[in-house]
Formats: structure tokens, sequence, C-alpha cells
């Protein structure tokens, strides 16, 4: 599992630890760390270290005196080493010191060329964007230059990824003690490039964040016993689709027939219900017990009443998803003992909030946290970056996925899927993480960096299940 964790929490163990250790020795270990990433780079670039043109934006702080440390880590190799302040008469005394006795030098302005630029102009306590003096820096960066940033690309909220004005773009970013929200999250997860950890030995309490990998998704997946038979592993009732909508259902139960779940009921119009039976005969038609619902993909208007006697089901789990979601009453959701799952896009999220959607877009975690407590359910927010949060529990954030992704039905597949999941037996921050996951890597599967279709997602979510179990 990744975690990640906020500025205070990181900031606190920073202070107990430095409190047990010689002065200086902190920095030293994530100087030491970002010019071993560096060097692997520029080696891996240019075949050596010696010789490599290295820049450093160096900004007044700590994360300053990281740069020019690492910097005369690299300089001490052979690297020509440019250190431009933004403030000249703000750097880091020691950082300085050590760069100037390895050879390095001061600059006022960035060098025209350069093999690889080292962001250090804010840490991890910068907010709202660079100012313009540091934008300006962050604008020369040479072109063909790798820019490495240290901690996190300055600009970028660590606690939350939000960017509230311009921010660097970094190739790598080399992160120190443990991850942030803010390298997880969209935008700042976009601008980080490749992240790399470097431990510093801090002692972290619970995580804020937690990111799925492949071995914590293949412990959760469902797998038959020599037992089972399709009602022990779950029933998954699907209401989707309409007549103007038909393919949101045949997309839902895609979905759910690959989550898990031993068999599939459609519930709907029957001519859609004629829809899913031509695709997939496997489908049960009709109601019947169920251990989940996915209610909401494509059903239009005018289907509340469907909403409501599925979320009256006193021992099943819920989805909701899509037209589902409109004028959910969080009383009733709050009111429910079985698991419920709500899967909503930024748009909905912000009708469920009632704020602008750009209010989601901008404060993701925010909303995902704030829908999690207003309607005591788990919420997956959906977007470049997709969210699952459940009460007091760490955010889920996704790591897989492709920007191919967003296309028309691939909400669809994802809500089959979870609920299938959840029919299976797992929990609904288990089911909607783990099917994000999945999700996303038949994504990029079936992608393989051209356009997708959402049938395509669901054709390939068998072999992303086989990759997680590999």
């Amino acid at each position: 599992m990744r975690t990640a964790y906020s500025v205070e929490t990181v900031r606190a163990a920073e202070r107990e630890l430095m409190a047990r250790l010689p002065e200086g020795t902190l920095m030293a270990r994530a100087a030491a760390g970002l010019a071993v990433v560096c060097a692997g780079l520029l080696t891996r670039r240019r075949g050596r270290v010696y010789g490599a043109k290295v820049v450093l934006l160096v900004g007044p702080g700590d994360n300053g005196g990281d740069a020019l440390y690492a910097g005369a880590r690299l300089a001490r190799r052979g690297a020509g080493v440019t250190a431009v302040p933004l403030d000249p008469e703000r750097v880091h005394a020691g950082g300085l010191a050590a760069l100037r006795a390895a050879g390095g030098r001061l600059a006022r302005v960035v060098p025209a060329r350069a093999d690889l630029v080292v962001d250090g102009l804010l840490g991890i306590g910068g907010r709202g964007g660079l100012r313009p003096a540091a934008a300006a820096l962050a604008e020369r960066v040479p072109d063909g230059a790798l820019v490495v940033a240290a901690d996190l690309p300055s600009g970028v909220d660590a606690d939350t990824g939000e960017t509230a004005g311009p921010a660097v773009t970094a190739g790598a970013t080399v992160t120190f003690g443990a991850y942030k929200p803010g390298l997880l999250i969209d935008p700042g997860a976009s601008l980080a490039g490749a992240v790399r950890l470097v431990d510093i030995g801090l002692e972290l309490p619970a995580p804020d964040l937690e990111a799925l990998q492949h071995a914590d998704t293949a412990r959760l997946l469902p797998a038959p016993t020599a037992s089972s038979d399709k009602y022990r592993r779950g029933v998954v009732g699907v209401v989707a689709g309409s007549d103007r909508y038909p393919g949101a259902a045949v997309l839902a139960v895609a979905g759910a027939l690959r989550g898990g779940a031993g068999a599939v009921r459609y519930v709907g119009p029957p001519a859609v219900a004629e829809a899913v039976l031509a695709r997939y005969p496997e489908t049960l038609i009709g109601r019947g017990r169920v251990q989940a619902w996915v209610v909401g993909p494509g059903i239009g208007d005018g289907r509340g009443a469907e909403v409501a006697e599925a979320l009256a089901d006193r021992d099943a789990a819920v989805l909701v998803d899509a037209d589902g979601l409109r004028g959910l009453d969080p009383a009733v959701v709050r009111a429910r003992r079985a698991a419920t799952l709500l899967t909503p896009h930024a748009g909905e999220a912000a009708a469920l909030l009632g704020v602008d959607r750009a209010a989601v877009e901008a404060g993701r975690l925010a909303s995902v946290r704030a829908l999690a407590a207003r309607y005591g359910a788990t919420v997956l927010l959906k977007g470049s970056t997709t969210l699952v949060a459940a009460g007091t529990a760490p955010v889920r954030v996704n790591p897989t996925g492709t920007p191919w992704l967003a296309t028309a039905g691939s909400g669809d597949v994802l809500s089959g899927l979870a609920g299938s999941l959840l029919a299976a037996g797992l929990g609904g921050a288990d089911a909607g993480s783990v099917a994000a996951y999945l999700h996303g890597l038949a994504a990029r599967r079936a992608s393989a960096g051209a356009p997708v279709t959402a049938h395509e997602v669901a054709r390939a979510l068998p072999d992303a299940w086989r990759d997680v179990l590999r």
C-alpha cells in the first residue's frame, strides 16, 4: 500500500526526529537521496555525471537548502552546477557554502543550457501557486532539460494537489520521508512526473491517504472455493438503462459479469432487457433476492421509486450512480444498515453538495470527504484522480487509468464492476477502490495509448484481473 501524509503530520514527525539527531541530519539525508536520484537520471540520459550541466532553482527555505546540498554532491562528481536564487539575500547559508566549496557557482539568471534542473523554490509549506518572481524563474528552464522537483513541484499544494496559480512541471519528483497527498491527486500528480521516495527515518502514524498496489488488490479480490455455487458467490441486481439509454444497461451488466459475483440480475424496460440478453444471455431477468444493487446508470427521469426500493432493501448493499443520484436524500442513506456506495462525477458531486462544479474540481479531496460525511456512505468520486472516502478511514486514491478512459459509458462499466464486488462480499471502500484499480488497469491494456471504448474496457477486465494475481 502506498501511503501519504499531510504536511502537519510530516512536520510533527520531523520535529520529533530532529530532537533526537544532530542538527542538519535530516537535510543531509534528504540532499543525499536527491543527489543519488539526480545522478542516476543524468547517467541514463548522458552516460555519466561528469561534465553534466546542472541548474538549481533555489528558494529561501529548507527546500532550497536541500537543493544546494544535493548540488554540492553532484559538483563533487564533476558536474557543472549553477545555483540561481529566488532572493540572493535569503539563501540557505550552509548549503551555499557547501556548493561553493565543491566548485559550484551562484548566478542571477538561469543559464541557456542545462541537462538537469532541480526545482528547490518552494517546500511542502508553500500555498497559493508560484509568486511572479518564482514563476519567472521556472519559465526560464532551458528547453530539453529534465526538471527534478525537491519534495514536490513548487506551486502544488502538498495536502490537496491543488494549484492556485502557476506551478512547476517536473519530469521526476524526489519526495522526502513520506508521500504527500498532492503527489497522488491531480493536478499535482500530473505535474510531479515519476515520484521517488527517500527514506529519512520518519516515524509516522496512520496515513491521510492510501493507494492500492497490485498486491493489495490481489489480496482483496474475491475467489470462489470448491464448495461455491453461483448464489454463494453473490448475486448483483442491476437497475440501469432506459429506452433512451439502452447502452447504459448493457455496459453496467458487462462490468457486473466480470466482478466476481456468481450471477447478475437485470431489472428494467422489456426492450432494454432484450438488448442485454442479446449481448449477455447468461443474465437473469427480473427481480429476485440479491446481495447488492446497482441503480442509476442511464435510467433517466421518473424512476425514483426504483432507487428508493433498492435503498429500502435492508440486507443488500447498494451502489447509486448517475441518474440515481438525483435528489438523493441524505437521511435515507444514513439510515441504511447495509453498505452504500455513491459514485458521482464532479458535476453530480456538486449537485449533491449544493456547490458549483468548479468548486469540486478545485477541491476534490475536500469534496469527497464532505460527501462521505454528509451521506454517511462510501463515496467514489470519479475523475482524472478517482478518490474513495468512507468515514474517518484514510481516503483511497486510485493510481491506475489513462486519459482515454474519459469516454461515454466507462462509468457504467465501473458501476457494474463495483456492484458485483459488493455482492461478492467486499465492503464499500474495498469494492470501490478495487473496482477503480481494475477498471483503470483494463483501460490501459485496452487503450495501449490509443482511443478506447467502454465496451473494450469491459472486455479487458479479465486480463487486468489476471495481471493483478500474477
